[in-house]
């Protein structure tokens, strides 16, 4: 059986980020945690304890984040990160698949290289290749 890469991440666009982290914080108790401009002032999401290495301890439980709601009608709906063993392999095989990356792979400082594309029936998703921790 070929290997299957897994969901490790989900991202969700905000308006107004520190209103929607109050509202998951109040409404389900996760914690989040806002980096600064150099990260795009990106919300980072626990929804789940999380070891030492940043990665969730509950088999199967996934951590994610928030970002800036654009005018770009890709950026307008939750979607999904899926950990990929090699992020140029992977976009070889989006496209030829049919999918269509968007830009250019770009690294995460302490997380991996990351990459999102639009999926065949319109989805937008991204890749993840992690750090080796």
């Amino acid at each position: 059986m070929a290997k299957m890469n897994r969901v490790v991440h989900f991202e969700m666009p905000a308006e107004n980020r520190k209103r929607m982290a109050e509202f998951y914080s109040k409404t389900f108790g996760w914690q989040t945690q806002q980096l600064g401009p150099e990260m795009g002032e990106y919300v980072v999401v626990s929804t789940t304890e999380s070891g030492d290495d940043g990665r969730p301890k509950m088999t199967g439980a996934i951590n994610g984040g928030f970002y800036q709601k654009t005018d770009d009608l890709n950026t307008q709906h939750p979607s999904l990160v899926i950990a990929v063993d090699d992020v140029i392999e992977s976009i070889k095989k989006i496209k030829s698949g049919g999918g269509t990356v968007l830009g250019e792979p770009m690294d995460i400082p302490g997380v991996g290289k990351y990459i999102s594309f639009i999926d065949t029936e319109g989805n937008r998703l991204s890749i993840l290749q992690p750090l080796q921790m």
